[in-house]
């Protein structure tokens, strides 16, 4: 069987959308549990410590919390029909993408700082379609080609604008120059005619 297909039958198993989960959120992860005929829901809420394949079907997360001084860890696979509902609580600014580290923590040590981000915005469930994704990318790649536009459009102003200016500094300097050699020319024809005055008055000295 080809890639191609091994990934149609995975993407096919995925749900519809998700919530995008990250290491160091905080979530509450609703499960439904068998018990003989019956099924009921548990909630287990904790630390996401790792996550893994986010893109495929076998995507999976790893909670961790803290029962009665004991630290307790649970995978759950994002696409599992038995995980009816992950719920962002809050979000935490965190670097890594493994957050083992918090196993060896304990009280204020294990806490993450919070980011301040609401609910809703990190409840926002991103659909998993290829269809959607597409939608989804070519309206941003629109925006950012419309945003570019603009800037563009700006940038020329601000060059014309500047091309004016240096025009305007360039005539001013053009006639700065051109009165600068008038002022000479005259300071020249000054200088001259003293020199003339000079010599005619050392001439008559001579003549004296």
């Amino acid at each position: 069987m080809s890639f191609i297909n091994l990934k149609k039958i995975g993407d096919a198993q995925k749900k519809p959308a998700i919530v995008d989960v990250r290491s160091g959120d905080t979530v509450r992860v609703t499960q439904k549990i068998k018990e003989g005929n019956k099924f009921r829901s548990q909630v287990f809420e904790g630390v996401v410590i790792r996550t893994d394949r986010k893109n495929s079907h076998t995507a999976r997360i790893t909670v961790r919390k803290v029962a009665s001084g004991v630290g307790v860890e649970k995978s759950f696979l994002i696409h599992n029909p038995l995980v009816e509902k992950i719920e962002i609580v809050h979000r935490a600014k965190v670097r890594r993408k493994n957050l083992s580290f918090l196993r060896e923590r304990s009280g204020k040590s294990a806490r993450l700082v919070s980011k301040n981000i609401d609910k809703e915005t990190l409840n926002k469930e991103i659909s998993t379609k290829i269809e959607d994704t597409k939608d989804a990318v070519e309206g941003t790649v629109e925006k950012i080609a419309d945003k570019a536009e603009e800037i563009a459009g700006d940038v020329i102003e601000k060059v014309a604008e500047l091309a004016d200016k240096a025009e305007d500094v360039a005539t001013d300097v053009v006639d700065k120059i051109e009165d600068v050699k008038d002022a000479a020319a005259e300071k020249a024809a000054e200088v001259e005619n003293k020199a003339e005055e000079v010599k005619e008055a050392v001439k008559e000295d001579i003549a004296k």
